[in-house]
């Protein structure tokens, strides 16, 4: 889900993360004080005590520093090409019904952009825990962007759809803020699945019941929390051995088969399949399928988007490149596009016949990599920050060990 992972995985971790989008860890600040008992027993103990602090602050600090490790390009080069499929894939959408070729691409990249985001978000959540400063990261870094882009989506349809009575509401997240709400779920949710002894099978699990049971119903979108689990899950059992698994070469010479396999069976399955099993936000009988089906599609789907985001991380360059810095501003890029996705619908812009043809959906498609990598960069990023990262200081209380260290 910095916000970095639509993910943001800095809290995020946006998204971004063990705190983007997505989380950062985040040092813990400790001190030491003085027993008040001792402070008039002599002159010489207050002096050893204050240099004892001092001591203790200085090896804090030192902690502090060899814990805040640089960015690692490869993750956010991941977060960046996941963004701009994102934003892709939104592109594509009004042009599935006249064409196979967009259809097929529209479905094979939704099998895997929102579980990649989703597993990184875990990957980067695995040191969150219940500590005042990485629940604050998560309210401020989470809960008060989905509450602020929540209410801004809403009156935005209001006004471009011509739909005054739309009613605000923070339970039922429209359009692209499930994924803040569900990651501030899955995030508060992390101690429980560091302690089960089997936490994938049993993520997978509560998504195939989820997957069976229509009276679930829209609130809180429920339904993607819960058939999304596993992915996240996933990723916070994940360790950086793994990554380089799927980073080998041998890794990336395979997946260039599985990727077109991919594609060959999405344009066969065009025609005959429903697009939303993908969207994860429905049970099995709201899509007008039997009952065990939802078992079937939940568990087949995890496997294909499993694959596909292995072939994905395979040919994530490692290195430093032109885009790296973008990762830190995915969330913003995810969050903003939305804006003109929708209102390219509700303005009609799609009833122009050029984008219908073979070379208007290629330039549809740069469009909108252009726009999503421009509304990732630095200058979005510091005027945005307000809404994505407010700092809210004056809404917390203040620790009693920081308030002794800004004493001493």
């Amino acid at each position: 889900m910095s916000h970095d992972t639509l993910s943001r995985t800095d809290t995020p971790a946006p998204p971004e993360t063990g705190g983007g989008t997505a989380t950062a860890t985040l040092a813990p600040a400790t001190a030491t004080a003085s027993g008040a008992a001792t402070a008039g027993s002599t002159h010489a103990k207050p002096r050893s005590h204050a240099k004892d602090r001092g001591k203790d602050h200085a090896k804090t600090d030192a902690k502090a520093d060899a814990k805040a490790k640089p960015r690692d390009a490869f993750f956010d080069n991941a977060k960046y090409l996941a963004i701009v499929l994102v934003a892709m894939g939104h592109s594509w959408e009004p042009l599935r019904d006249g064409s196979r070729s967009a259809a097929a691409l529209y479905i094979t990249v939704y099998a895997f952009h929102m579980p990649a985001f989703i597993i990184i978000s875990g990957y980067f959540s695995r040191s969150f825990d219940m500590r005042k400063d990485r629940l604050q990261r998560l309210i401020t870094g989470v809960a008060v962007p989905y509450i602020l882009f929540e209410v801004a989506y809403t009156l935005f349809k209001k006004w471009a759809d011509d739909d005054p009575g739309y009613p605000i509401s923070l339970t039922d997240p429209w359009y692209l803020t499930w994924f803040l709400l569900a990651l501030f779920v899955w995030r508060l949710t992390t101690p429980l699945w560091k302690i089960v002894r089997w936490p994938v099978p049993l993520a997978l699990t509560i998504a195939v019941l989820a997957s069976l049971s229509p009276d679930i119903g829209d609130d809180m979108d429920l339904q993607r929390v819960l058939q999304f689990l596993p992915f996240f899950v996933i990723g916070l059992s994940l360790r950086p051995e793994h990554f380089k698994l799927v980073r080998r070469k041998k890794a990336r010479m395979l997946a260039v088969p599985v990727f077109a396999a991919a594609l060959v069976f999405a344009y066969w399955a065009a025609p005959r399949m429903n697009a939303a099993w993908f969207y994860h936000r429905d049970a099995a009988q709201e899509l007008a399928a039997p009952w065990w089906s939802g078992a079937v599609m939940t568990l087949a789907m995890f496997g294909c988007s499993l694959v596909l985001v292995a072939c994905f991380f395979a040919w994530i360059p490692g290195r430093t490149m032109w885009c790296t810095a973008l990762g830190a501003g995915t969330l913003y890029g995810y969050l903003l596009h939305g804006f003109l996705a929708k209102g390219s619908r509700f303005w009609d812009w799609y009833d122009n016949p050029w984008m219908h043809t073979p070379w208007g959906a290629v330039l549809l498609t740069l469009i909108a990599g252009t726009v999503v990598t421009v509304l990732c960069t630095p200058p979005v990023q510091r005027a945005f920050r307000w809404a994505m990262e407010p700092k809210m200081t004056w809404a917390f209380k203040k620790d009693a060990v920081g308030m002794a260290r800004s004493r001493s």
